[in-house]
């Protein structure tokens, strides 16, 4: 089975980012990449193709591939917000566990506050923009990631409707329990954020002297 990052435009997408960013301390460069791995690895794991690789295994299919380096943002883009980071503005640093542990609460409370019967819409909405007001000012995310993690953190305001419509669809009417199996679905994306953040404030605190 081939890795999703020996395919050829995955080598020359992180070849081009690791090229334009060799002004950065390696460290850096080689953290941003490692990243980089994770987030392609991430978008193109169980989505193989019916297609077949020379040496027999499953071939990722190269449209699949340009769509999640595409989401991820151009080398050029990517490079360009590293180098300006490391260049003049404060590069991420480590903080304390129970700070980062609030914001990234704070980043997937909205969709279970919304089960608060009355006041839980407002009340996810504050959430959520409390978590929004901490992640972007934080030390220890980069700016390419709180970007992604502001899309993961709004993305119940596009999954929860949609998954509400088409449950009332297939079930002929919205019911309760589909509504909260709508919300716990959306609660997925906002999830899958948080860990990542967290991984990233992990890393960078065992990296602090």
């Amino acid at each position: 089975m081939s890795s999703p990052l020996s395919h050829p435009l995955v080598r020359t997408f992180l070849a081009t980012v690791e090229r334009r960013t060799a002004a950065l301390p390696a460290a850096w460069r080689e953290e941003l990449l490692e990243d980089l791995r994770e987030e392609i690895a991430a978008a193109l794991a169980d989505d193989r193709t019916g297609d077949r690789a020379a040496a027999g295994g499953p071939a990722i299919g190269e449209e699949r591939v340009r769509r999640a380096l595409d989401w991820i943002g151009t080398p050029e883009e990517i490079a360009a917000d590293a180098l300006a980071e490391e260049s003049g503005s404060i590069p991420p640093e480590p903080e304390n566990p129970g700070g980062t542990w609030l914001t990234l609460g704070l980043a997937v409370l909205p969709v279970p506050l919304c089960l608060v019967p009355g006041v839980g819409i407002p009340l996810g909405l504050v959430a959520a923009f409390g978590a929004l007001v901490r992640l972007w000012r934080s030390a220890p995310w980069a700016r390419r990631e709180k970007r992604q993690a502001t899309l993961f953190v709004l993305s119940p305001l596009v999954t929860v409707p949609v998954l509400a419509a088409a449950l009332s669809l297939a079930f002929d009417g919205i019911s309760g329990p589909a509504f909260v199996a709508s919300l716990l679905i959306a609660l997925a994306l906002p999830v899958v954020g948080a860990i990542r953040l967290a991984r990233s404030a992990a890393r960078l605190r065992e990296q602090a002297p």
